[in-house]
């Protein structure tokens, strides 16, 4: 998957959300404590356009991730991969759990961004795990998985620089972080 116009999409969206300012509220100012019921973890970290668009197109690219994976898992002959691969699959099923509870509390028609992979260049890439011989699964998802992840990583990183929840931005930090690190155990470098 070509992940620079991907890359250079969500940027050019990241960017013109975040100079459009917060959305005016829907109604009534939320209490600290109903904002905290409904999952803010600091009262005054509302989500901007651009959290709920990173948000949106990580959900996703988080589904995409498990339909790689999943696709592969049990088909793996090195067991090393397969720990990883089912490290992956346990990581982002949570963080996707995550991300959906919080786009319903961003506001009205938050949860209906969520990013789908449709027409994407993914497919390409599941048709390629779909047709790997079994001899050779291994080393298609470890391609076809690091370029996915690194594009992750790559979108968290913008995230961290121009999101204005911290909640938001501490997920980015973590998805960069991890995906990074899975992109080199992937690509075998340390």
């Amino acid at each position: 998957m070509p992940r620079t116009p991907l890359v250079s999409l969500l940027a050019a969206l990241l960017l013109t959300s975040a100079c459009a300012g917060s959305p005016t509220p829907a109604g009534p100012p939320v209490s600290p404590t109903a904002s905290a019921a409904a999952g803010d973890t600091a009262g005054g970290d509302e989500m901007s356009g651009i959290d709920v668009v990173f948000l949106g197109t990580m959900v996703g690219h988080s589904e995409r991730t498990l339909q790689i994976v999943r696709l592969a898992r049990d088909r793996l002959r090195d067991d090393a991969l397969r720990t990883l691969a089912a490290a992956i699959e346990a990581t982002e099923a949570d963080e996707l759990a995550d991300m959906r509870g919080w786009l319903p509390t961003a506001g009205p028609g938050a949860s209906a961004t969520a990013h789908h992979h449709d027409g994407h260049g993914d497919d390409a890439a599941l048709d390629r795990l779909r047709a790997a011989p079994d001899a050779q699964v291994d080393r298609v998802l470890r391609d076809v998985l690091a370029d996915h992840q690194r594009a992750a990583a790559d979108l968290a990183r913008a995230q961290v620089d121009v999101g204005r929840s911290e909640r938001v931005r501490d997920l980015a930090r973590r998805i960069e972080q991890s995906r990074t690190a899975e992109v080199e155990l992937l690509r075998g470098t340390p």
